[in-house]
């Protein structure tokens, strides 16, 4: 059977990281990837695995790269600390590992769970990642924020669910939605691409539109409403610094 590498990148994430962990105990090798957190993130990932590197933060592709790069197994799975892998798609990375393949890598469907609830809607189901890879085949995209794999090769999808305990309540998506916006909002001006009126109030606008209505997530009543309501407003944030910065390297 191939070998299987986990890799793991945290940051203060002592509340999560023990769950992601257990869910891959049955890995040949587990790699975690800290980015000098303040808490006990180092001290419970030691718990599971000799391999922990501890470094600045260089950014997210750029860390995930890291890695992989420090693994060995013949396959790769990367995790978020605040993702956890199910016994379903457990079962079938184990069949995927004993037939090496056939594909080069396969996305999985992940659960996103926000206060600890399923949302089943509103575009968040399913999410499909490309997660899991060949060693040598797949790298995570250079880019600030939402970064993702590219794979050399074939790629097939994976049933059992990956679980994103994403969001712990509504000030936890607003402190990170702050911290993400200013990245992309960052990448927005060194692409080029200029930010103006429209960004601030029909992207926004649109946001809503499509996770409530046209996907569905007033099926999710007040969850679906209020998460629609949430990536509308981290849109209206990333728009409105993308514009701050631009009009500050314009000089007006």
């Amino acid at each position: 059977m191939s070998r299987l590498s986990v890799t793991v990148i945290a940051w203060n994430e002592e509340e999560r990281l023990r769950a992601c962990l257990e869910s891959v105990a049955w890995a040949d090798e587990i790699v975690v990837v800290d980015a000098e957190s303040g808490d006990k993130t180092v001290q419970i990932a030691h718990e599971y695995t000799d391999k922990v590197s501890v470094r600045a933060w260089p950014g997210f592709a750029a860390q995930k790269n890291f890695a992989i790069d420090q693994a060995t197994g013949d396959w790769i799975l990367s995790l978020d600390a605040d993702e956890q892998v199910s016994p379903e798609l457990r079962d079938e990375i184990l069949r995927v590992l004993a037939d090496d393949g056939p594909d080069d890598g396969y996305r999985v469907p992940r659960r996103n769970l926000f206060g600890g609830r399923w949302v089943r809607h509103g575009g968040l189901w399913p999410d499909w990642q490309l997660r899991l890879f060949r060693r040598g085949r797949g790298r995570f995209v250079e880019r600030a924020v939402h970064e993702s794999v590219e794979v050399d090769g074939s790629v097939g999808r994976l049933e059992g669910p990956l679980i994103h305990r994403s969001y712990r309540d509504v000030s936890d998506f607003l402190s990170r939605a702050d911290r993400y916006a200013t990245l992309a909002a960052e990448e927005w001006v060194r692409s080029g691409r200029t930010a103006g009126m429209s960004d601030m109030v029909l992207r926004p606008l649109g946001r809503f539109v499509s996770m409530y209505v046209l996907q569905l997530g007033l099926l999710d009543g007040a969850r679906g409403f209020l998460l629609a309501s949430l990536y509308a407003y981290y849109v209206l944030v990333r728009s409105v610094k993308a514009w701050e910065r631009q009009k500050a390297s314009n000089g007006s």
